[in-house]
């Protein structure tokens, strides 16, 4: 309760509060580091992925969204995750299976965990600011050019189903 009443009287005084943590570090498949708020300002795609789901096809479409829409400033940022026990055992794997069976090269991820005690912060923050959690894989968090959460998704929500692209055509700068 000291919380929220806490959150009100920042809002009330014109501040500007976000919940959602964009600054936690992600490790980068590719070696290095990610940040949310190292996209402050765009659209933001974060999808819990795996390699051996019935919905890893879904690479593909994210794959092409990205294409579409990454010089209007859409990033599509995949994490992989074996929280469902569908993901292969190493980074280097996943990254050879993305490569070779989908040619991504949209930024991901190393494994990290999107649910449980273990969740990345930001998979903790989400929860705590919208309630949302993955309940599978390829489950999809829109995030608007102010860092907001715009929408979210569960995994039956193909990349280029229509209310997955008219909520990004209306967050796009």
């Amino acid at each position: 309760m000291a919380r929220v009443l806490l959150l009100i009287a920042f809002i009330v005084a014109g501040f500007q509060v976000k919940a959602l943590d964009l600054d936690a570090s992600f490790e980068s498949i590719d070696g290095g580091t990610l940040t949310l708020s190292q996209w402050d300002g765009q659209t933001v795609l974060v999808v819990n992925t795996a390699s051996r789901c019935g919905y890893t096809y879904q690479y593909s479409g994210l794959q092409t969204l990205y294409d579409s829409y990454r010089a209007r400033g859409l990033v599509v940022l995949a994490v992989p995750s074996n929280d469902f026990k569908q993901e292969l055992a190493s980074n280097a794997e996943v990254q050879d299976f993305c490569d070779l069976q989908y040619e991504i090269d949209m930024p991901m991820t190393g494994l990290s965990h999107v649910k449980g005690p273990q969740a990345h912060p930001f998979f903790k923050s989400l929860k705590e600011e919208t309630g949302f959690v993955p309940n599978w894989n390829f489950n999809k968090v829109l995030i608007a050019p102010d860092g907001n959460v715009s929408a979210t998704y569960r995994a039956s929500t193909k990349p280029n189903s229509l209310r997955l692209l008219r909520d990004l055509e209306r967050v796009l700068k």
